[in-house]
């Protein structure tokens, strides 16, 4: 039976961890309210960034806290980088992005550090790593099943040293914001090849011509900054040098982007986790009912209890993907990466909604970041591939393994 043991992080990496939580506590936690003045002042319309996010982008390179996520430009592991991305989850339209280490900007950069010609990082990743750009991934669809990705019906078609694109996406995270310069695009080339090699991804300049930003769509009321939009590309067209990678090799650069990405999410979400069980243990010790605190009443002792097991358990499946990953690469990471992005969601899910039910009323406003919380990790378990997609490759694989000893039955 194989074991896993974690290894410890190196000096450097718990200097980084105790830098970012120093970041967080001294900068960007008091920052928010900055933040949320300023996009209820702009209305959910305006999506230009607030002043405080470039001022917060200037503090943090500063710190060295910066591209952290990429392992060739920070030096750490995916494991070491796990606390890090955590203590960013504790402030998601924030911290992320302050340490430039923002979906999709971080998939769309993996991307390209991995298959980009020397042309595309000298024009897009560079401006990305210096956090100058921003960047949409245009992936799914609104007439297609895109839990499935070998659905996609946007066309790809070339007509000489050109391809002609054509069709509709929407969730194009990033798209919104005025920074956003380009989309990388998955589309069908050839629908007669097999099935994992009809799909390319392009790189489709935001400004080019067919290219219709349509709308925001909102997660459960809440418009974020950078969107999620709604584009139309209509007789789009873009050098073939925009491919990414090869002709027909989008499905497989589409696993390899979205990989890392899934477990930097679930990084992020027992951050969110571990501010909600702080909300609701403060909550609870300051709040008296019926000539008592809440802190001292059984059912909310439980709750506490259950969240703490369910975030460190969650943590724990979590940094052993992360571990796999650094080892032996995503492919051997593949099944645990799909556990990870269903258990973390779920844990997060239940532990901030039940902060919101100890804050009551208060806990379904924006006075606190209860709600938006919840709306956002309840949508992550859909995106990036929704539950029971991972739940299936899991169910597989289970199947297809040989127990190490045989499951003798026990009669009476």
């Amino acid at each position: 039976m194989r074991e896993h043991v974690l290894p410890e992080p190196s000096p450097r990496a718990r200097e980084l961890r105790d830098a970012m939580g120093a970041f967080m506590r001294d900068h960007v936690l008091p920052a928010e309210p900055r933040y949320l003045a300023h996009r209820r002042a702009a209305g959910p319309d305006d999506h230009e960034p607030p002043p405080v996010v470039e001022a917060l982008k200037d503090e943090a390179r500063a710190r060295g806290l910066w591209n952290l996520f990429l392992p060739d430009e920070s030096g750490l592991t995916q494991l070491e980088y796990a606390p890090i991305a955590e203590l960013s989850g504790w402030s998601l339209e924030l911290a992320p992005e302050a340490i430039n280490c923002a979906a999709p900007d971080t998939g769309n950069m993996e991307l390209l550090h991995l298959l980009g010609s020397d042309r595309q990082k000298e024009e897009w990743l560079e401006p990305l790593l210096a956090g100058e750009i921003r960047s949409a991934f245009a992936m799914t669809e609104p007439d297609v099943a895109s839990s499935d990705a070998t659905n996609i019906a946007t066309r790809i078609e070339r007509d000489g040293d050109e391809y002609v694109i054509n069709g509709r996406k929407w969730w194009s995270s990033g798209a919104m914001d005025p920074r956003c310069a380009f989309f990388v695009l998955m589309g069908k080339t050839d629908p007669s090849a097999p099935a994992h090699r009809q799909q390319t991804m392009v790189l489709v300049p935001r400004d080019t011509p067919g290219v219709t930003v349509v709308r925001d769509y909102p997660v459960m009321g809440h418009h974020d900054q950078h969107g999620h939009a709604e584009v139309t590309f209509a007789q789009v067209r873009v050098p073939v040098t925009n491919v990414i990678g090869e002709e027909g090799g989008g499905f497989a650069a589409a696993q390899a982007r979205l990989g890392p990405g899934r477990i930097h999410h679930c990084m992020r979400a027992l951050g969110a986790a571990e501010r909600a069980l702080a909300l609701l243990v403060g909550r609870s010790k300051e709040r008296v009912v019926f000539g008592g605190r809440l802190a001292d009443q059984g059912v909310v002792q439980q709750q506490i209890a259950e969240s703490r097991l369910e975030i460190d358990q969650a943590r724990l499946l979590c940094h052993h993907a992360s571990h796999v990953i650094d080892t032996e690469g995503n492919k051997a990471a593949r099944h645990l990466v799909a556990m990870a992005k269903v258990a973390v969601p779920r844990a997060a899910t239940r532990v901030i909604d039940r902060a919101i039910q100890v804050h009551g009323g208060a806990g379904v406003t924006d006075v606190t970041p209860l709600a938006a919380m919840y709306g956002w990790h309840r949508a992550m378990r859909i995106f990036d591939g929704p539950d029971e997609v991972h739940l299936r490759s899991v169910a597989k694989a289970e199947l297809s393994r040989e127990p190490e000893l045989p499951p003798h039955l026990v009669t009476p």
